[in-house]
């Protein structure tokens, strides 16, 4: 383990932009399953990290571990030509742990989390039968504030992304925010698989539904207005695999769920509705839901065919949901700037 010498890290501590370049010398170890680093496994180096801040590195392989970031100021940094030459992966699923957010592969829930050319999958519905009942598998569960994801796969089938916030007393709230900011990423899966209550921007990534008859991209589950929660996409892509079917933009797991696309490109097989419905409580959400797009391109795109609920965004109000503004905070945070 060794302080890093002359790296500059911006981890985004809550302080103006300019303080947030600052250069520090956090705590670095190497992961490598063949003993050549000082840790064999993800979790032995995460457990020895101290909490001011560290980087872990990891050489290439798949290790086979359930992970749990409890500290802040961690960085996981894989050490491939590729995000795919480093995978972290377990299979736990709703059925075998009771619930979903106990089936993640990884776990974050520690502020300033940073993480960069790698893998986070659930193999289950991959290695095992697809089940109707109890199939969610998490690849990752993150509620921390002010995440940052750089050229990151997240591999699953249902309920792959579980990006929520810290927490709400009560459907009424009070909520705690987190902000999630994933660049450059690749995320697959079929039901749900992008979901929970952050305030989360997905810039340039690619979103690729699996077969299956019925898909839905997104489950955004803001509480109630006055949660700071919502998705943004932005220069995305959407895309699909041979035999999929119909592919929805999303469905609300709560009432007041906020999902927008802006400049994305939308393969053919997205519903012309773009959006179906959720019954939460017994009661329809698409009406209190805010769904909108700006600027959709390719052969999903449907500004005229939407379902009625959902909104085309103006050019004024599309700039409320640019990442700078969407995600700043109180603290003015800046995500772009954290690598």
């Amino acid at each position: 383990m060794t302080r890093s010498s002359g790296m500059i890290l911006l981890w985004g501590l809550g302080l103006g932009i300019a303080d947030q370049s600052v250069a520090t010398e956090p705590w670095e170890a190497l992961v490598a399953l063949d003993g050549s680093g000082n840790f064999k496994t993800v979790q032995e180096a995460i457990d020895a990290a101290p909490p001011e801040g560290s980087v872990i590195r990891i050489k290439p392989g798949t290790f086979r571990e359930v992970i749990l970031v409890n500290k802040a100021h961690l960085s996981l940094i894989g050490l491939g030509s590729d995000p795919a030459q480093v995978v972290l992966t377990y299979d736990l699923y709703n059925g075998a742990t009771g619930s979903t957010f106990k089936s993640a592969s990884t776990t974050v829930i520690g502020d300033n989390f940073y993480a960069e050319n790698l893998t986070f999958e659930n193999s289950y519905s991959r290695d095992k039968n697809l089940k109707k009942e109890g199939a969610q598998a998490v690849a990752l569960r993150v509620t921390g504030d002010r995440a940052v994801f750089r050229k990151v796969r997240f591999l699953g089938h249902q309920d792959t992304l579980y990006a929520s916030s810290k927490g709400c007393e009560s459907e009424q709230g009070p909520c705690l925010p987190a902000r999630q900011y994933f660049a450059d990423c690749y995320i697959e899966g079929d039901v749900d698989f992008i979901f929970g209550d952050a305030l989360a921007f997905f810039d340039n990534c690619e979103v690729h539904a699996l077969p299956y008859p019925m898909v839905m991209l997104t489950a955004q589950s803001k509480h109630n207005p006055d949660e700071k929660s919502g998705y943004v996409f932005n220069h995305s892509r959407l895309t699909a695999a041979a035999g999929t079917g119909r592919v929805f933009l999303g469905r609300p797991w709560r009432a007041y769920a906020t999902v927008v696309f802006m400049n994305t490109y939308m393969e053919a097989r997205i519903d012309p509705a773009g959006w179906v419905e959720w019954i939460h409580e017994g009661k329809p959400c698409l009406q209190t839901a805010f769904y909108g797009e700006y600027n959709s391109t390719g052969p999903g795109a449907n500004p005229g065919g939407r379902e009625t609920y959902a909104r085309q965004l103006t050019t004024a109000e599309a700039t409320n949901f640019e990442v700078k503004k969407f995600l700043a905070g109180d603290d003015h945070w800046d995500p772009t700037l954290v690598h």
